[in-house]
């Protein structure tokens, strides 16, 4: 694996944890955003594979999440994890000045990567979005209807259908594993409709890659949200059989090899 490092910065809401893998020559900076109650450090296999690609990657642990400050998997506003990551960004780019910027965000983190690129698009050079929660997410709704948050952790069978994936997620202490928190659901709400209404992409190079059996972000509903921000450069793939967590999916190296060859069309 790539040599990482963690150094700490402050965010809209406290101090949080970045990591780095760096390179020493990168053809471009890959920003990663993880999705909702996990952490950066689950993406160890993917940054090796883009510094091996010849980036220089940066993540961070969201407020609430991972080794971040903040109670647990609460945020209220997503406007200001787009700011926190952008804090991010600044850092990378004044590691690398004038090395292109691709943005890559998974589940909660492709709708915080979404709205990244509809307030700061014009200064990346791509964009994927990895079983985003944009359009319509139904649980966000059904929760939000209840008098009380059921206690139901996530089920890990629905990752990936690689076992060893739920396995290591369960036992995993710096990931969420209580219910969600009221005030988070209703910023997803308007997250969500915030993007909707956000406007397109533009000409911004974008990834949309999806498993075709999600049960926890179902196809169907990303992808009207897609639809909705498209701008004149999108790329689709829906992976059949996959399940959420593509980039840990049982064909994790295919789905990995169209993101750098998304990234190799775009640097060219």
């Amino acid at each position: 694996m790539a040599d990482s490092r963690e150094h700490t910065y402050t965010g809209t809401r406290g101090a949080l944890t970045a990591r780095e893998w760096p390179h020493p020559a990168p053809r471009y900076l890959a920003v990663l955003v993880h999705g909702y109650g996990e952490h950066a450090g689950r993406y160890e296999h993917v940054a090796d594979l883009l510094v091996r690609h010849g980036a220089a990657v940066y993540a961070v642990d969201h407020m609430g999440h991972g080794k971040s400050a903040g109670e647990r998997v609460l945020i209220h506003d997503f406007d200001e994890v787009v700011t926190d990551v952008h804090r991010l960004e600044e850092h990378a780019r004044a590691a690398h000045p004038w090395v292109p910027v691709v943005v890559i965000g998974h589940s909660m983190g492709g709708l915080i990567a979404a709205r990244y690129a509809q307030r700061y698009g014009a200064d990346l050079a791509g964009l994927v979005l990895s079983g985003p929660v944009i359009g319509a997410w139904d649980v966000i709704g059904v929760l939000l209807a209840m008098d009380e948050l059921p206690d139901i952790p996530i089920e890990p069978a629905t990752l990936s259908r690689d076992p060893s994936v739920g396995a290591a997620y369960t036992a995993d202490p710096l990931v969420w594993h209580g219910p969600f928190k009221r005030a988070t659901l209703e910023a997803f709400a308007r997250a969500l409709a915030q993007i909707a209404e956000g406007g397109s992409l533009g000409s911004l190079p974008t990834l949309w890659i999806h498993g075709e059996d999600d049960q926890l972000v179902p196809l169907s509903g990303s992808r009207g949200g897609v639809e909705a921000i498209k701008g004149d450069d999108l790329t689709e793939r829906i992976y059949p059989g996959a399940r959420h967590e593509v980039f840990n999916e049982t064909n994790k190296d295919e789905i990995l090899a169209g993101v750098t060859a998304f990234v190799d069309r775009i640097l060219a």
